[in-house]
């Protein structure tokens, strides 16, 4: 099939303009697509490479409405959208990927766990609440992890209830309470799905997390588990875009429990913190899966071509202000070092900055690497705080 291949003629615009909109238009451009990009923030990491760029609120109507009326297909890289204006774009006829029903159930982590148990796929047991005071309904069933219906993200609205005393701290909105599991590793699929129904998956990786920051500090690929588990962590994944419909790239985040079941804890529509070391590590990013999705292109060849360890580079507790990356150049000098800065100009605790991702034949040297690296980068600002 032969047409004029986008440029001016198309305009695929993105509801968010963070790192994750940047990444996928670094892969764009090699695809001559022109992406415009909606932001809060007026110096948002989108905003000198956008085609277009415009400042304003993702979740105010006629600010997401006005901005989709102007493109031919809209995406989103964070979930806490207007999903009503993307719901009247769709009405009258817009592209909308991944689509705003799909988005209003993962919006919400209570309708997320519905859908779950719903269509007999694995996730904790768990309670659905209103406020506060409806936890002491469960006391006797200690310990929960809490976790906002709405708003939460990036580690944020997540709380450990271990006691009763744990209640006075809790969130006194509509949560999730979800018992606790016993697991021995968190695991994460990336899938993708077009419009034709085609899919792609990704292989399986391993996240270790943060316990201050509740961010992810490592993740290997690939993930150390048998070809049991690997296979079912990918059924899983396609079984849930595939009853979702979903169009676009979809993280599937797990638990995998010490008796070797899996969970599913949360899905995110969009590329996502455990795909990062696809750019360098599999034969399509995920970035480039994502565009491909959301086009109704061919999706790309997802296979590993080198082991590798992906580093989130956070901001520094104790500084904020104009971001200085400490050891960046002598981090480079190591083999297999990539290095991904965001684009932000100041740096806060635990920011998200950048990633590094070290790619090696063997991924215990990339690992080993990693270390170091974790060790000597350091986003620290200019401004020392208490």
């Amino acid at each position: 099939m032969q047409h004029i291949w986008y440029g001016d003629q198309f305009k695929l615009g993105v509801v968010g303009g963070g790192q994750l909109g940047r990444m996928l238009i670094q892969e764009t451009i090699n695809y001559n697509v022109h992406v415009y990009t909606l932001d809060p923030d007026a110096n948002a990491p989108c905003k000198s490479i956008s085609h277009g760029f415009t400042v304003g609120s993702l979740t105010d109507f006629d600010t997401v409405y006005n901005f989709g009326q102007q493109m031919d297909v809209i995406t989103v890289e964070i979930e806490n959208v207007s999903i009503e204006a993307l719901e009247k774009l769709e009405l009258e006829g817009k592209k909308v990927f991944p689509q705003p029903a799909v988005l209003k159930i993962i919006q919400d982590k209570g309708l997320q766990k519905q859908f779950y148990q719903e269509h007999g796929i694995p996730t904790l047991p768990f309670y659905l609440i209103n406020d506060r005071e409806e936890i002491k309904q469960y006391q006797g069933e200690f310990p929960f992890m809490q976790k906002m219906r709405k708003g939460g993200y990036d580690g944020k609205g997540v709380t450990a209830l271990r006691t009763i005393n744990d209640i006075e701290t809790a969130f006194d909105v509509p949560s999730v309470l979800e018992k606790f599991v016993d697991f021995q590793k968190e695991l994460a699929v990336i899938v993708a799905r077009n419009e034709k129904g085609e899919t792609a998956v990704y292989p399986t990786v391993e996240c270790e997390f943060s316990p201050e920051a509740n961010l992810v500090e490592f993740l290997f690929a690939p993930a150390d588990i048998t070809p049991e588990i690997e296979t079912k962590a990918k059924e899983l994944a396609l079984q849930i875009i595939d009853q979702l419909g979903m169009v676009g790239i979809l993280a599937v985040e797990f638990f995998l429990s010490k008796q070797g079941e899996l969970y599913v804890n949360e899905i995110a529509p969009r590329p996502h913190n455990s795909g990062h070391h696809s750019i360098e590590c599999n034969r399509t990013s995920q970035f480039e899966q994502h565009l491909r999705s959301v086009l109704n292109l061919p999706l790309g060849a997802t296979d590993l071509i080198q082991p590798g360890v992906m580093i989130n580079l956070l901001g520094e507790k104790g500084f904020e202000g104009q971001a200085i990356y400490q050891g960046l150049e002598e981090a480079m000098q190591i083999s297999g070092v990539h290095a991904h800065i965001y684009g932000k100009e100041t740096t806060k605790p635990f920011r998200k900055m950048g990633h590094v991702t070290i790619a090696k034949p063997v991924l215990e040297d990339a690992k080993n690497t990693g270390r170091k690296i974790k060790e000597l980068i350091k986003v620290v600002g200019a401004t020392k705080i208490q």
